[in-house]
């Protein structure tokens, strides 16, 4: 083992929207910090481009990596380890979580439990956030938007134009599109927002140090049990142990719960942190089902997210539960599109040649339907030799079927409308539903809250079992938003960075 002579600050494990966020924001206000990314550099002229190779041979995914889903068998997850994490491919769509959603909400089936913190506590950290992350958008447009303490500091980002008289045959059916709030950087080669580019890049190069294909194996706990005294990792077929002040895990709702229990010990024999016996325990993926309507212009099919539709967000016409969010999905040729969450089209792009893939994404549009699902103990991720394993049954489902079929009456009406010149009157809509190893959006297995015996970090993540590590990623939500949870995730960061500060 090689031990790093240098002591630091704080140790950051992942460099996504919570580590390279928190990261670049420490070692502003003159923290030592050390990155540890499992990844590497992303090349940039492979970056963010519309390839159809790209994804048919899962250029970005893990090659060798396996988890084991409920029925026992492997199964790629699409995940990215880079210098950036999974925001190095994304849609860059960056919501608020909307009031009430901090509150205890009642599902159709379960309940969405409360924050132990709310809406206002949060608010500033969202507007810097916004702010760190260029968000372009328009408030006062969306009746389900939070309230916010001035407008977005830069205009939508124009939208592929036949969505204009899209937009305009949405409002003749009485729905009310905006346009999704989108991080983008407006730089030409780089242009898509990302935590490698608002983060790491954003911090301060003396004081941050990056350790690229860095893979973290376990923590080491102090003679007490009750401080993290090393992070070992293995770089280059060798392992290293490193050495902080502050420990905090940025992995993402999977891989850190996987560490902290892959770092069992005779102080902590169910996993560091584990006390609660939570660490793994309430995976939440938000429920995402894509829906094709047929289009009558072309289009470049390369395009990105544009509008959002939130007006079954709290419910529907007799109905007083929550259904979720609609969002335009971009272009079927949108590498980004197949990364987090590929739409029905992209199930079947691997069976078609390439120029029949590029004829039926010019005539199509994409939308997603998002809806929440409940916390359940049974859905978890845990280790079986070693090996990561995925405990996972949805729930909801019926509120989030009742948002497709909503959804799709809407589409109908819109090619019904002789207004509306731009899509086709389609005989049926075809639809897919993410799969489990789609797991950009997974949240809750180290959830937050104040009583330690249910849950794994206080308000501000910082452990209950150990004093000096915490967690930043979306794992430590307590209930799972309809709408992405990117900005959440790095307000959170932001607000993290004020407390270890």
């Amino acid at each position: 083992m090689i031990i790093d002579d240098n002591h630091y600050d704080v140790i950051v494990i992942g460099s996504g929207a919570a580590g390279g966020t928190l990261a670049g924001a420490l070692s502003r206000r003159g923290k030592t910090v050390l990155v540890l990314e499992r990844g590497g550099a992303m090349a940039l002229e492979d970056q963010n481009v519309a390839d159809v190779d790209l994804f048919r041979k899962d250029r970005y995914h893990p090659k060798n990596e396996r988890w084991f889903g409920p029925d026992g068998d492997p199964f790629a997850p699409q995940t990215t380890y880079a210098r950036g994490g999974n925001t190095k491919i994304w849609g860059a769509v960056l919501e608020r979580m909307r009031e009430q959603d901090f509150a205890e909400v009642s599902l159709q089936e379960g309940i969405s439990p409360a924050w132990p913190f709310d809406y206002a506590e949060l608010a500033p950290f969202y507007d810097r956030a916004e702010q760190l992350y260029r968000v372009h958008g328009k408030s006062g447009v969306d009746s389900s938007e939070p309230q916010r303490e001035a407008d977005f500091q830069n205009p939508p980002k124009p939208v592929e134009p036949f969505f204009e008289p899209l937009r305009a045959a949405l409002k003749r059916q009485g729905c009310t599109p905006y346009d999704l709030p989108i991080s983008w950087s407006e730089d030409q080669d780089d242009p898509s927002g990302d935590a490698q580019l608002f983060g790491l890049e954003m911090g301060d190069p003396d004081r941050l140090r990056v350790r690229e294909n860095a893979r973290v194996l376990r923590l080491h706990v102090s003679s007490s049990g009750r401080e993290i005294r090393g992070v070992e990792a293995e770089i280059d077929a060798d392992v290293w142990l490193f050495s902080a002040d502050v420990v905090v895990m940025a992995a993402g709702a999977v891989n850190t719960p996987a560490i902290l229990l892959r770092s069992a010990n005779s102080h902590h024999p169910s996993g560091i942190a584990n006390g609660s016996d939570q660490v793994g325990r309430n995976l939440m993926n938000l429920q995402l089902t894509s829906i094709l309507q047929l289009a009558t212009e072309r289009n470049s099919g390369r395009y990105g997210r544009s509008l959002g539709v939130n007006d079954y967000y709290w419910g529907d016409k007799n109905v007083s539960f929550p259904l979720g969010h609609i969002q335009a999905a971009g272009g079927v040729l949108q590498d980004a599109l197949f990364a987090e969450s590929p739409p029905v089209l992209s199930l079947v792009t691997k069976l078609i040649p390439d120029f029949g893939l590029e004829r039926l994404a010019s005539r199509s549009v994409a939308w997603w339907a998002m809806s929440e699902v409940a916390p359940d103990p049974h859905n978890k991720v845990w280790l079986n030799n070693d090996q990561i394993r995925i405990n996972y049954i949805p729930n909801n489902r019926e509120a989030h079927d009742r948002l497709v079929y909503r959804w799709i009456d809407t589409l109908k009406a819109v090619e019904n409308d002789p207004l509306t010149k731009v899509v086709l009157k389609a005989p049926t809509h075809a639809r897919g539903e993410a799969p489990l190893s789609v797991v950009g959006f997974g949240c809750g297995t180290c959830r937050m809250g104040t009583d330690p015996t249910q849950s794994v970090v206080d308000s501000a993540g910082r452990c209950h079992d150990v004093s000096n590590l915490y967690i930043a990623d979306a794992s430590v939500f307590p209930s799972c938003p309809s709408v992405g949870p990117g900005l959440t995730v790095i307000g959170l960061a932001l607000r993290m960075a004020d407390e270890l500060s």
